[in-house]
């Protein structure tokens, strides 16, 4: 189908002001356009902290004085290359208060000046940490969920595979699960809007430095082999109809399916890569979030 009319309306805005695609830009000056658009989000939580996690910095939201909450372990999107904690302050934010759970948002390395595996090893190490630091957190180490979007995503559905604690519950949000770029999707979606296939193809690049196959299951997860797959804590998986990853996170949710891990695969149809993030101008990207929150406070209910 067409472009919903508030996805279409973004994208008029960004071609009104001539912004560069990632493939034609240099990775610093793209940071710096990212940051200069970031939405500042001014939706009250209990407690918000920055903290030091073994060397990884990570922003706490807390919903409540709670001492036995569930716990998000949040990665940021932007190709492994841009975004930080604070371009996913709202949604970080919006997830917290329509959980009830707190998020733990994580400040990984980037490429290209840390590639691949350094923001994995920070992804791992930032929840492990939470698991150890559960009673300062106040959260439950039983009741541990990992989520992303899109290169976050890639990192919540590796993490979620190698598991250094144990994981209750995955939010995968348009997710990186494909660096092959061989889905149906990249070519349909090359073009975008908004996310392009030669954009992917630079992200992957710097990420991977050459240094790593793209069959390796920690940087495209639906490589994984079937007993992988099969001990993976359920899922979510959240797609945009016009996205060059469409295919590949549909994919990789309907692999989980044949492994035996209960999951749910979510289409947008009219909508675009990063619409969740477009929450204040995109009434699906409000609608995804209360989706994916209520997916979690489900997952991570407290036992009996």
């Amino acid at each position: 189908m067409a472009l919903h009319p508030q996805a279409a309306g973004i994208v008029a805005l960004m071609q009104s002001r001539g912004n560069q695609g990632f493939a034609e830009s240099d990775p610093i000056q793209a940071r710096i356009a990212r940051a200069a658009t970031d939405y500042v989000s001014n939706e009250h939580v209990h407690e918000i902290r920055d903290i030091d996690a073994a060397g990884v910095p990570v922003r706490l939201y807390r919903p409540t004085a709670d001492t036995n909450l569930g716990l998000l372990v949040y990665f940021h999107g932007g190709g492994w290359v841009l975004g930080s904690v604070n371009s996913h302050d709202g949604t970080c934010r919006s997830i917290a208060n329509q959980s009830g759970c707190a998020v733990l948002s994580v400040e990984y390395r980037l490429a290209p000046e840390d590639p691949f595996p350094a923001g994995l090893e920070d992804s791992l190490k930032a929840t492990a940490w939470a698991a150890a630091n559960a009673e300062s957190l106040g959260i439950d180490a039983t009741r541990i969920a990992v989520g992303g979007d899109s290169a976050g995503g890639n990192l919540a559905a590796v993490v979620a595979q190698l598991q250094p604690v144990p994981i209750a519950f995955q939010m995968l949000i348009y997710p990186v699960t494909d660096c092959r770029m061989s889905s149906a999707s990249y070519v349909e979606n090359a073009a975008g809007p908004f996310l392009r296939a030669v954009d992917m193809g630079a992200f992957i690049n710097l990420y991977l430095d050459g240094k790593t196959s793209t069959n390796d299951p920690r940087v495209s997860p639906i490589c994984a082999d079937s007993a992988v797959l099969a001990s993976c804590p359920p899922a979510i998986v959240i797609t945009a109809e016009h996205d060059p990853l469409r295919d590949e996170g549909e994919d990789y949710g309907r692999a989980l399916l044949a492994a035996g891990v209960p999951t749910s695969i979510v289409r947008y149809f009219g909508m675009i890569h990063g619409f969740l993030g477009m929450a204040p101008w995109i009434d699906d990207g409000k609608h995804a979030i209360t989706h994916v929150s209520t997916a979690l406070n489900m997952a991570l209910a407290p036992r009996p």
